[in-house]
């Protein structure tokens, strides 16, 4: 059979992505500028036996993809930065209880209601601290309508494998670009059902890890297994525990199994010199500019692009390590968040500069050419 490829928009390939990936349940309420995700679910995912659920807002959204998952469906949702402020309280829930899905942000210019239709880049640090409480967060960021489909399948893998959600954070840009999309060949597609637990129900604990150390796979609701979805403080088999060591334990647990798994989650794209005079950090669609400036150049030295397609947990030894001794900037559509985190890894000394826009528009390769050539270099 020939791969497909198709011309579409960088919403529809999450879309398809999605179903790609297995994933049979849509909950969500309709938000520029990442409407046409859900609606295209709403006809696709009928059409292969999946369900598509509009909901009265974005809090009762996030609830039912968790219900969904729990249920044994691979589910998801998509939003935008003022939707996605109002799922922190249940994507908290789907940490506290390892439940995987994935909820695509596709972000706008803000706060509140903003520039609806403008694009932003300003959502990263929410994606990453939102939830109260100690946690972390896995977050994948596409480029371009190829990443949206790519990164939208690796983010239900990765949920699955680790179970815990995964954002996939996009930007009005990307979401609303054309471009060709190859789907590989029909019926490569990841199962819709999930793993087997690989022990008896007897055997089962839902809160532990398996020979090969990621938590063991999630049994459905309704199936011979005991499943204690808790969103409190609980032991590894779900019941509630306010002990001060169990607690500590578990939080440990939920934080360590991601931030312990930085080499599996992490993606990038190294373009550019191997021996640059300066070196451009950049995610989403500020990427695209950067890599212009990277495969362009500028007057005075040579230019690498680390193109970030996962953001968190954050990648410090693969900053250190290809970055070397070249100043760094980070292009960013927001008033300086990710470079926060550069600064951080590479140390207060070190020459890291932000290059920020926050009206609505996107960052342009003549004016990072030019910032570049009279303040960096």
């Amino acid at each position: 059979m020939s791969e497909r490829r198709s011309f579409i928009q960088g919403n529809e390939a999450i879309l398809e992505g999605a179903l790609a990936a297995g994933a049979r349940y849509f909950a969500g309420y309709p938000i520029t500028p990442s409407s046409e995700i859900a609606e295209r679910a709403a006809r696709r995912l009928p059409a292969v036996g999946g369900v598509y659920m509009q909901m009265e807002d974005e809090l009762a959204s996030m609830a039912a993809i968790v219900g969904a998952s729990l249920a044994g469906v691979k589910s998801f949702t998509a939003t935008s930065g003022p939707g996605l402020s109002l799922m922190m309280e249940n994507l908290g829930v789907a940490i506290m209880a390892e439940v995987p899905c994935v909820i695509v942000d596709v972000q706008r210019s803000g706060p509140s209601t903003g520039l609806a239709t403008k694009p932003a880049q300003a959502d990263v640090m929410m994606a990453r601290w939102g939830p109260h409480g100690d946690h972390s967060a896995i977050v994948l960021a596409p480029s371009s309508v190829q990443e949206c489909f790519d990164l939208t399948i690796r983010a239900f893998d990765i949920a699955e494998e680790l179970r815990h959600p995964v954002l996939v954070l996009s930007d009005a840009i990307v979401g609303h670009m054309r471009e060709d999309v190859l789907f590989g060949v029909p019926g490569e597609v990841t199962p819709v059902t999930r793993r087997d637990p690989g022990v008896t129900p007897s055997e089962y604990v839902m809160h532990s890890d398996g020979p090969d150390g990621l938590p063991v796979p999630l049994p459905p609701f309704g199936s011979d297994y005991i499943v204690r979805a808790n969103s409190s403080a609980h032991d590894e088999t779900g019941y509630p525990s306010a002990d001060p060591a169990t607690a500590a334990a578990n939080i440990r647990r939920l934080h360590d199994k991601v931030e312990g798994s930085v080499d599996r989650i992490t993606d990038y794209e190294y373009i550019g010199s191997d021996a640059p005079d300066l070196v451009l950090l950049a995610y989403g669609a500020t990427a695209r500019t950067a890599e212009q400036i990277a495969i362009d150049g500028v007057r005075g030295g040579e230019v690498a692009l680390v193109k970030l397609r996962s953001l968190w947990p954050f990648p410090e030894e693969l900053i250190r390590r290809v970055v070397g001794s070249a100043p760094v900037v980070v292009p960013e559509m927001n008033l300086g968040q990710l470079v926060r985190e550069v600064e951080r890894t590479l140390g207060p000394d070190y020459p890291c500069y932000a290059f920020n826009r926050s009206d609505g528009q996107p960052i342009e390769p003549d004016e990072l050419r030019s910032f570049i050539e009279e303040v960096v270099l």
